[in-house]
C-alpha cells in the first residue's frame, strides 16, 4: 500500500494558468459515471485524482472544503463519506475502467495509471480509505493523499502533511493540489489480525460486535464464512487489518 509525501514547492501565482493546471486534475464524467457514454478526451491529466472529504471533520471545515473541491474540479469525483462509503464508490469507478479498457478504450486505462486519491479526514477516516483500496487487491493500487482534518492528524503528520487544519478557500486547495501532484510515493506497513471467540452455547447466535461499532481503521473487519479455511469450528472467526506508521520530531 502507498501513500503520498508531500514535497516543498513554491505557490502557484499567476491567475492565468489556473485552468490549464486544474485540467491536470479532472476526470471526465464518462470515467466516473458508469450509465454515460463514452466521448473523445483530447489529452491525459497528468495527475488525476479522486477526493474523499468527511464532510463532518474539523467543525465546518470539512464542509467547506468539499464545496471548494467540487467547485474547482468535477464534482462527480468528489465523494463526502458522509454520504456515500468510499469502498463502493471506488469499486464503482474500478470496475468501469476495467469495463471501458476491455473495450479498448486507453484512455481509460491511462486515468487508471495515474490515478491518485485525497482523503480529508481524521486519522481514522484516512485510515478507512487506506483499507478501502488495499481490500481491492488492485494490480496498481492508487497513492493516497491525506490532508489534515481531524484532531490527532498523525497520519498526515507523518507522511508530512502537517497536522494543523488546512484552508478550505480556493487558493489553498490549489496549493495543496500542486503538492499532492509533486509529491513522492512511499510504502506503509499494513498488519492483518486475526480474532476468535467462543460461540455462546445459548442465546443469541448473531455477530457479538456489530460492525458499526467498530473505528475503520480495522479495515475489512468481518467474520469470515462457514466455508473459510480460517474458520473454526464453536468460534466466531474475524478478520481485518491496520496501518502501522511512526513518526519523530516537532508537532506544528
Amino acid at each position: 500500500m502507498r501513500c503520498l509525501k508531500t514535497q516543498l514547492s513554491s505557490i502557484m501565482e499567476d491567475p492565468h494558468s489556473e485552468a490549464s493546471f486544474l485540467k491536470e486534475f479532472i476526470i471526465p464524467t464518462y470515467i466516473l459515471v458508469p450509465e454515460l457514454q463514452t466521448i473523445e478526451v483530447p489529452d491525459v491529466p497528468k495527475c488525476p485524482v479522486l477526493v474523499y472529504i468527511n464532510s463532518r471533520s474539523g467543525g465546518q471545515l470539512g464542509g467547506d472544503l468539499l464545496v471548494t473541491y467540487r467547485d474547482l474540479l468535477n464534482k462527480n469525483q468528489v465523494f463526502d463519506v458522509g454520504e456515500e462509503a468510499p469502498d463502493k464508490a471506488l469499486r464503482k469507478i474500478y470496475l468501469n475502467l476495467e469495463k471501458l479498457k476491455a473495450n479498448g478504450d486507453q484512455y481509460a486505462g491511462q486515468i487508471q495509471e495515474r490515478l491518485r486519491i485525497i482523503v480529508a479526514g481524521g486519522d481514522g477516516t484516512a485510515g478507512w480509505l487506506l483499507g478501502v483500496v488495499c481490500d481491492l487487491k488492485l494490480s496498481h493500487s492508487p497513492p493516497v493523499a491525506t490532508v489534515p482534518l481531524g484532531t490527532g492528524n498523525n497520519l498526515p503528520f507523518a507522511f508530512g502533511w502537517g497536522k494543523k487544519n488546512p484552508g478550505t478557500d480556493r487558493h489553498s486547495v490549489i496549493q495543496f493540489l500542486k503538492q499532492v501532484m509533486q509529491a513522492k510515493e512511499m510504502k506503509i506497513d499494513n498488519w492483518h489480525i486475526l480474532m476468535r471467540m467462543k460461540t455462546p452455547k445459548e442465546g443469541s447466535n448473531c455477530d457479538p460486535i456489530a460492525p458499526l461499532e467498530l473505528p475503520h481503521s480495522l479495515h475489512a473487519f468481518h467474520r469470515v464464512s462457514a466455508t473459510d479455511e480460517l474458520n473454526e469450528e464453536g468460534y466466531h472467526t474475524f478478520r481485518g487489518g491496520f496501518w502501522n506508521y511512526f513518526s519523530m520530531g516537532k508537532h506544528f
